[in-house]
């Protein structure tokens, strides 16, 4: 399925992230140089990029085709704790955006909260994308029918292209880029 294609490719732009966040969480944990106006364009490519682009596919569209064609999965909870995964990283990124706020008023110790959030963010999203692409996109590509798949196909390929037209991914791929480069 192209649409699960393009998702796993979305994992690997969300990972290639995870890794910057982690070399920018071990700057401040260790006072060494970052630029602390860089955590607001990693909180945006989160909300943006990972979540309302990449997890709303999955969720408008794939985990609700799977949920009602695939009673096992349904049934077993796999499907619902992807989503409450999502909701993990929401909580994250929310407590991240306090954090940073509480240590730009001047609260020093408000930096183990940013480390704390930032890497939980990332540890909960690399084994979350683990499962996605070995397991559920799977299940997907394997037990959905061919009238599922279509309609997943048609849906994904209107995001894509709504997306493409707003310049998200463009947008969203050089972000990573620089911030590769900066924080190597």
């Amino acid at each position: 399925m192209e649409s699960i294609r393009i998702m796993v490719e979305e994992h690997t732009n969300i990972r290639r992230m995870l890794k910057v966040i982690r070399k920018i969480s071990y700057r401040v944990m260790t006072n060494s140089e970052y630029d602390i106006d860089d955590f607001p364009r990693i909180i945006d490519f989160v909300r943006t990029y990972a979540d309302k682009h990449h997890h709303g596919k999955e969720e408008d569209i794939l985990f609700q085709t799977m949920n009602k064609e695939i009673e096992k999965l349904a049934k077993s909870g796999a499907i619902t704790g992807m989503y409450i995964e999502h909701d993990m990283g929401r909580l994250y990124m929310a407590n991240l955006e306090k954090s940073l706020e509480e240590f730009k008023n001047g609260n020093d110790e408000a930096r183990l909260d940013i480390i704390a959030n930032a890497i939980s963010y990332t540890n909960l999203l690399d084994r979350h994308i683990e499962k996605e692409n070995t397991a559920m996109y799977k299940f997907a590509e394997n037990m959905l029918n061919d009238s599922s798949k279509a309609f997943i196909e048609d849906e994904c390929k209107k995001v894509e292209n709504s997306a493409t037209e707003a310049g998200i991914q463009e947008k969203y791929i050089t972000l990573i880029e620089e911030l590769e480069s900066k924080y190597k």
